[in-house]
């Protein structure tokens, strides 16, 4: 398995050790500073294009790990799923579902329905959500139609159930009873439990792993972004088990932590309402639990990718 480190933001400068955690086949890093304030949060179609050009210029022997940094660029991961040449399943985890229809087309917070216009995509498993995304979806802009038509599957860590105006038909994940999406939780049913209905709604014969590090507690990771509660040790088991029943055609980590420093003022509107202020940010010891996670993770992803 090959590591490719995108240098957006910088969050990744410090953490040298994550070159030498795994036996690598390469590693390298794709210079992406210049355009990381006008990528984050969200992005105009142009620069995307330009982000486009670089890594296919860039562009390493399958499969590979992709570093993005911050959350707030976790929408290029499509740029990465779009060099995939087989049918994939995605399987997302994160803190929030990141399917919202009424933001911008390219936005941290959307990608997921960039996604699942991709030929290749086959659908997305989002496991791990406990964000307030999921309290009136309906109202917020989720992708109710695509979990719907089972092209998202979604396995919350901890939700209650969720008010919505219309029935949804029933899933893996959940069930629609009394005007609500009854959840499936992980952290009710456990992730042994959960594996195997999992496992049957992956039809592909490749997965793509998309990790962002707000789905952990702060006690696993310090991120941009309000975090959950799923723990390390459930993310890495779900690595292990898909890993070992699907090959990995390829994988992206986000939830770095870097100061945000939005020249746009609707970026910078946006980060204040949707962000936590974080201050003066986090010092350099609770920075490196971003780093062994980082580590736990790659080691995890390189082992079930032999």
């Amino acid at each position: 398995m090959h590591l490719r480190i995108l240098d957006l933001d910088g969050a990744l400068d410090a953490q040298r050790s994550l070159r030498d955690v795994a036996p690598w086949q390469s590693v390298d890093t794709i210079e992406l500073r210049d355009l990381g304030p006008r990528l984050r949060l969200w992005s105009r179609s142009r620069t995307i294009d330009l982000a486009r050009a670089r890594l296919a210029a860039a562009a390493a022997a399958t499969p590979a790990v992709h570093l993005l940094g911050s959350g707030d660029f976790h929408h290029l991961a499509v740029l990465l799923m779009e060099q995939a040449r087989e049918p994939i399943t995605i399987v997302h985890i994160d803190n929030h579902p990141d399917w919202v229809r009424l933001a911008p087309r390219w936005h941290c917070g959307s990608w997921v329905n960039q996604a699942l216009r991709l030929p290749q995509v086959a659908r997305v498993i989002s496991l791990g959500i406990c964000s307030d995304d999921l309290v009136r979806p309906d109202l917020k802009g989720g992708n109710l139609p695509a979990l719907d038509a089972g092209r998202i599957v979604m396995f919350p860590w901890q939700r209650a159930p969720s008010r919505v105006w219309r029935r949804v038909a029933d899933g893996a994940g959940h069930r629609y009873a009394d005007g609500c999406i009854q959840w499936r939780n992980l952290a009710q049913i456990g992730i042994e439990t959960a594996l195997p209905a999992i496992i049957e709604c992956i039809e592909t014969a490749a997965i793509w792993f998309s990790i962002d590090k707000d789905v952990l507690p702060e006690s696993a990771a310090v991120t941009n972004w309000d975090q959950g509660q799923m723990p390390l040790a459930a993310v890495l088991e779900v690595i292990r088990r898909l890993g070992a029943g699907r090959r990995i055609a390829g994988a992206d980590i986000c939830g770095e932590y870097s100061p945000p420093r939005h020249r746009n003022l609707f970026k910078r509107w946006e980060a204040r309402m949707d962000q936590p202020q974080h201050g003066a940010g986090f010092d350099a010891q609770q920075l490196a639990r971003n780093e062994q996670t980082n580590r736990e993770l790659l080691v995890a992803l390189e082992q079930a990718a032999c």
